[in-house]
């Protein structure tokens, strides 16, 4: 396993009001609700323990409430510190502040991961899944949502000379500094080889236009978009998808022993409020009940 200073750059939201700022009063309220519609359509609705990557100051937490156990990752401490007083002494979340190329946990320790509007800040996607991958069980559930990069408007730009990037080519592009759309096609390459069987995919989003938003009641939108979603044609701006874990995978699940150093995967030994690597000696933080794996103390 490649050493953490070893990652590609990384979109940190440390210290933003992205909950103030992007969702909470901001007409973002009929993405909110679609995105709801997906999920409860493609995730399974109880399992034992589920990680959702990236999840911020924990938006979508609630759905989450069939699962014995639900895992909210981060990058960014300060988000975490938002999600756990949103949810309050909870015992059945577990928050942690890591980066998406070296997670923390043991082989095979999820039955399920949601990664909902996050892959677009990865630079490198094969890294990433195949990360997540190694910590499910074979036959968990993957749900991914992507940005879109052969969504409509983009087709409509490109035709008319407006947008340099071919929507039809299957690289990524880079529109914003971190900030990525993906072909369908690409990423359906990359859940094979990284070990995903894709079952579905979703358009979702059709409505995603300030007029439309403004003018129309936020319910009928968000039905419009639900009946939608079932057309298959993927020509919105997102997509959500769900795939199978397949091959052989140790079975951690019921292990209480969830967390390994992300440095090397050697075992860890809790001393207060430290966690020591056996292994390389690296020693990582929980603060105030978040563990704190973005850089070991010893750094």
């Amino acid at each position: 396993m490649s050493k953490p200073d070893s990652r590609p750059p990384i979109c940190d939201y440390e210290g933003s009001n992205y909950r103030t700022e992007f969702w909470e009063g901001k007409g973002r309220d009929y993405e909110d609700r679609v995105e709801r519609i997906a999920l409860r359509r493609l995730l399974p609705p109880r399992g034992r323990r589920l990680l959702e990557l990236g999840a911020g100051f924990g938006r979508l937490s609630e759905e989450y409430h069939g699962y014995d156990q639900v895992i909210l990752l981060d990058y960014s401490l300060s988000q975490m510190r938002y999600a756990q007083e949103h949810l309050g002494a909870n015992g059945r979340y577990t928050f942690v502040a890591a980066d998406a190329y070296h997670l923390p946990f043991r082989p095979g320790s999820f039955d399920a991961v949601a990664i909902i509007r996050v892959i677009h800040h990865m630079s490198d996607v094969p890294t990433v899944l195949n990360q997540v991958r190694q910590v499910m069980v074979n036959g968990g559930t993957l749900l991914l949502e992507y940005a879109n990069k052969r969504h409509l408007k983009s087709m409509l730009r490109y035709a008319r000379g407006q947008q340099t990037w071919n929507p039809y080519d299957l690289k990524p592009v880079e529109f914003v500094e971190l900030n990525f759309d993906f072909h369908p096609d690409y990423m359906a390459q990359q859940l094979k080889t990284a070990g995903f069987l894709l079952k579905r995919s979703m358009p979702v989003s059709f409505f995603r236009i300030p007029l439309l938003k403004e003018r129309v009641p936020t319910g009928l939108l968000a039905s419009a978009d639900g009946l939608l979603q079932l057309t298959g044609l993927h020509y919105t701006p997102s997509v959500f998808t769900r795939s199978l874990a397949v091959g052989e995978t140790t079975n951690n699940l019921y292990n209480r022993s969830l967390f390994v150093c992300p440095n090397d995967g050697g075992e860890l030994a809790q001393d207060g409020d430290v966690l020591i690597c056996q292994s390389c000696a690296h020693r990582w933080a929980i603060r105030d009940g978040i563990y704190d794996f973005k850089a070991p103390l010893d750094e």
